[in-house]
């Protein structure tokens, strides 16, 4: 059996991997978004992962990859200052360059539109305004 294999077997299958991002991702990013230089890719790419005009292949592997990031347990702890993110960033980042085509400027709109929400720069919509003084 080939390290490959070996290593496949001994991931989750992909809907744990979904359930395990849906349950994590969100507050995991909320406490990081503004000291994670790769936040948008990260977006960009869960926007890709749950867009149900991507083919499944490509939702797998980028879930796969949004679950490196969520998980505790990783090549690098992520308590460590200066590198924790490093494998997080790296397991992205190829991620992403491989499967490029399939993240759509839909996807990048969206992050953009996500992390100026977690920044407070979001304008406000109806369900977040503030209500009007007289």
């Amino acid at each position: 059996m080939t390290d490959l294999a070996t290593a496949a077997q001994r991931l989750p299958d992909a809907a744990h991997q979904a359930a395990l991002v849906e349950a994590g991702f969100w507050p995991k990013l909320r406490r990081l978004a503004v000291r994670l230089p790769f936040a948008h890719d990260l977006l960009a790419a869960y926007f890709a992962a749950t867009d149900p005009g991507t083919p499944i292949r490509v939702r797998a592997v980028l879930m796969g990859a949004l679950a490196y990031f969520v998980l505790p347990a990783d090549l690098v702890p992520d308590v460590m200052i200066a590198l924790g993110y490093t494998d997080d960033a790296a397991v992205l980042a190829a991620a992403v360059r491989a499967l490029a085509p399939h993240i759509l400027p839909a996807h990048h709109h969206r992050a953009r539109q996500a992390l100026q929400g977690l920044s407070g720069a979001a304008p406000a919509t109806p369900s977040r305004r503030a209500p009007r003084r007289r």
